[in-house]
């Protein structure tokens, strides 16, 4: 499957292979652009939102969003075995995250039918006398979005939904591994009625090109999912004005409380754990567990891991597919037998299967020096530590620079309340994993996991500005 580029009057400059990390088989391949395609790319953006005469209006975003769910849904399957083949992820994980980006046109669809203004109270004084005052949203601006590998249908819905829905022209650059799906998306919203200069896919080889198009002024808005050090690296260098969103990844804690109910909360860890074979911001990595249900809690969950069905995505069965580049396998493995040597009980996987498959794996106790205490994992690792005293394992997992979601087990009303006041998280899962999302609900990385607030409502609000109107006469 070959993409072309989507930035009308921008001649190409190279190509993009996609690979498939499961087996290394060609995928697809997508057209790039240079610094001139991206000075076209900003160009195009600039002049459509410049001329506030042709702005998409309410009633035209929303037919245009509603086709955009119907040829999603028409085209499933395609769509579905595109994102298994170049990223990877279990064909079961990726039919549902197909169905969450299909609700994600509708919430944006919502967000159009229930966004308005305020009235501004006057008259409360003398200087405010014979006058009234509201307010009216409107679309910040230019929005270049910078995307992960590991949704890569979601991430994309998440970024141009609300920027299309808002009013807001768009570039959107996927992940190198994973663009065929962001392009095949773009198309379906040029299909379904959009100017193809209102959403503008685009990939390049020279990461310079990149930084030169989101750093732009022009650019109004920056949405960006990855690496904390790529989105740090490039917030320090926005233009004067430009507003952003970091989405980094965390070090998921969760704690299990001595009267935790194991036999609900222990499936949905291992699920928290090992979706797309752990490669998730909000992945189940650190589990803190009271002393005396550490040992069953660990020994369980390594009985579980065993029991995943490791190997081929587009396998209807299987529930851990590979990474998504065979040097993470590499770097996975050099983590645990570093852990394993420092002391930490191996008590399910630890090996490589093949080039791009890891054993779902369990450890007990790894120091709290060892990298996979104090990193993010990103693959099928699950460390499990035990505990005493709840203020010491809230002390362990507020001790990282990550605060992202969190999660507690356990039959006590107190014991939750505690815990969700005292970790430091942007959300605290009583009885359930930390990889619980919905696409409506606020998704905020703290400290080094990110920077503003995600979701789709909250990017469609940060995406506009709220202007306001003053009027004065003397009827009023």
């Amino acid at each position: 499957m070959h993409y072309s580029i989507k930035v009308p009057h921008a001649e190409p400059a190279g190509l993009i292979e996609v690979f498939s990390p499961y087996d290394g088989k060609l995928v697809g391949s997508v057209e790039t652009i240079d610094p001139k395609g991206a000075e076209q790319a900003l160009a195009n953006m600039d002049a459509v939102f410049r001329d506030r005469k042709n702005w998409l209006p309410a009633y035209v975003r929303i037919a245009i969003l509603e086709r955009v769910a119907q040829t999603m849904m028409a085209r499933s399957e395609d769509l579905i075995a595109l994102a298994v083949a170049e990223g990877g992820k279990p064909y079961a994980d990726t039919r549902v995250e197909l169905g969450r980006a299909i609700d994600g046109i509708k919430i944006c669809i919502d967000c159009i039918r229930t966004g308005w203004g305020t009235e501004i109270p006057m008259q409360l004084n003398p200087a405010s006398m014979h006058r009234l005052a509201f307010t009216h949203k409107e679309p910040i601006g230019p929005v270049a979005a910078v995307s992960a590998f590991n949704h890569p249908i979601n991430l994309i819905v998440h970024q141009i939904g609300p920027a299309i829905a808002a009013g807001c022209p768009v570039v959107v650059k996927p992940a190198r591994e994973t663009p065929l799906s962001a392009f095949a998306l773009a198309e379906i919203f040029h299909q379904s009625g959009l100017p193809m200069v209102w959403c503008q896919p685009v990939m390049m080889e020279d990461l310079h090109v990149a930084e030169q198009l989101v750093t732009d002024p022009r650019v109004a808005f920056f949405s960006f999912i990855g690496s904390a050090e790529t989105g740090w690296r490039l917030r320090s260098k926005l233009a004067p004005g430009t507003r952003t969103a970091l989405e980094h990844g965390g070090m998921a804690p969760v704690i299990i409380a001595e009267d935790a109910d194991l036999e609900k909360m222990l499936p949905l860890l291992i699920k928290g754990g090992f979706y797309h074979a752990g490669q998730v911001c909000i992945s189940v990595q650190r589990i803190f567990a009271h002393r005396s249900v550490a040992e069953t809690v660990a020994a369980e969950l390594a009985r579980l891991a065993e029991q995943l069905k490791v190997g081929d995505p587009a396998d209807a069965a299987t529930e851990v597919g590979p990474l998504i580049r065979s040097r993470e396998v590499d770097r996975i493995e050099a983590w645990v037998d570093e852990a394993v040597t420092e002391n930490a009980l191996l008590k399910a996987g630890g090996k490589r299967l093949s080039s791009s498959l890891y054993q779902p794996t369990v450890l007990y106790n790894p120091p709290k020096t060892s990298k996979v205490s104090q990193l993010e994992i990103f693959g099928p690792v699950i460390c499990v530590y035990d505990y005493e005293d709840l203020d010491d394992a809230i002390e362990q997992a507020n001790a990282l620079p990550y605060a992202f979601q969190a999660a507690i087990a356990t039959r006590s009303l107190d014991t939750a309340l505690y815990a969700y006041k005292h970790l430091a998280a942007s959300a605290v899962m009583i009885n359930d994993h930390t990889a619980f999302r919905v696409d409506w609900m606020p998704f905020a990385g703290l400290k080094q996991s990110g920077y503003g607030t995600g979701g789709i409502p909250y990017a469609f609000r940060d995406m506009q500005i709220e202007k306001m109107a003053v009027f004065h006469s003397s009827s009023l």
